[in-house]
C-alpha cells in the first residue's frame, strides 16, 4: 500500500513539475511522448464509437438530484436521436447522462481524468479511456462530438464550455450547437455574456453561439437543426487487427 501512495505522489508531483518552466531537454523529450501516447491510446479506443454528443456537467451532483435526473433523462432522449453520449465518465452529472444512454440500450463513452480525488469512472460506461492530462481529454471529448450539451456545474464544467465557444466562435471547430441546462443556475453568466457584448470584447452575433433553456425538447430540436445543416462525410473506417481493433 505505500508503494502505491509512493508512486501516487511521485506521478502527481511530475505532472506538476512540468507547469514550473523550462526543464532539461531530455526531461521535456519524455513529457512529450507521454502526451503523444494519451492521445494515441484516446485516438485509439473513440475511433469506431459513431457520432456523439458530449454532456457536460458536476461531479458533485448525487442520484435524485434535480440535475442528476434531468441529466439521465437527456442521456435517454439523446441516445433516442442516435447519438453516442460521450461525457467525462466520471460522477454526478457524467453518471447520470450515461446511465439514462444505457437504460434506453444506447450506447455509453467515458473519457475520465485521472485525479487523486473525487473523480472515478462511473459504471455505466460501454467504452472508458483514462487520462492524464486535462487538455489531452478535452481534445477528445471534441474531436468525437458534434454537440455539447452543458448542465450546471464547476470551474471544469466552464472550462469545457468556453473553450467550446471559443473554438466555435474562432472557427476552428465547426458551427456545432451548444445548450445549457438550467436557466436558473446560469442566468449570472447570462448577464456577464451580455455585459461581454456592451463592452464590446465580444461581437453581438455571439450570443447566438448558445441556446439557454430548461426545456428538453426545445434543446434537442436545436441540436437536431444544428446537426442536419452540416456536411455528410462518406467515411467507412476499416477495423485493423494489426492494431487489436
Amino acid at each position: 500500500m505505500e508503494a502505491v501512495l509512493f508512486m501516487e505522489n511521485r506521478r502527481k508531483l511530475s505532472n506538476l513539475e512540468m507547469l514550473e518552466g523550462p526543464h532539461n531537454r531530455f526531461t521535456e523529450l519524455v513529457f512529450g511522448f507521454r502526451v503523444l501516447l494519451e492521445f494515441l491510446k484516446g485516438f485509439r479506443k473513440l475511433h469506431f464509437v459513431g457520432p456523439c454528443l458530449s454532456i457536460f456537467g458536476s461531479a458533485r451532483y448525487k442520484p435524485g438530484d434535480e440535475y442528476y435526473e434531468k441529466a439521465r433523462q437527456m442521456g435517454s432522449r439523446v441516445s433516442e436521436l442516435g447519438f453516442t453520449v460521450l461525457t467525462g465518465g466520471g460522477p454526478g452529472i457524467m453518471q447520470a447522462a450515461n446511465q439514462g444512454a444505457k437504460e434506453a440500450n444506447g450506447k455509453s463513452v467515458g473519457v475520465n481524468i485521472e485525479l487523486p480525488f473525487e473523480q472515478h469512472a462511473n459504471p455505466f460506461l460501454d467504452v472508458t479511456v483514462d487520462i492524464r492530462y486535462f487538455f489531452v481529454r478535452k481534445v477528445l471529448l471534441f474531436k468525437y462530438s458534434f454537440g455539447f450539451i452543458v448542465f450546471p456545474g464547476g470551474f471544469g464544467t466552464l472550462d469545457e464550455m468556453f473553450e467550446a465557444l471559443t473554438l466555435i466562435q474562432t472557427q476552428k471547430m465547426p458551427w456545432f450547437p451548444v445548450v445549457l441546462i438550467g436557466k436558473d443556475y446560469w442566468k449570472g453568466l447570462l448577464e456577464q455574456v451580455k455585459d461581454m457584448e456592451l463592452g464590446k470584447t465580444i461581437s453581438p452575433e455571439d450570443l447566438n453561439l448558445f441556446l439557454l433553456t430548461d426545456d428538453m425538447d426545445e434543446a434537442l430540436a436545436y441540436v437536431k437543426e444544428k446537426v442536419s445543416l452540416m456536411p455528410k462525410k462518406k467515411q467507412k473506417f476499416r477495423r485493423l487487427w494489426l492494431l487489436g481493433e
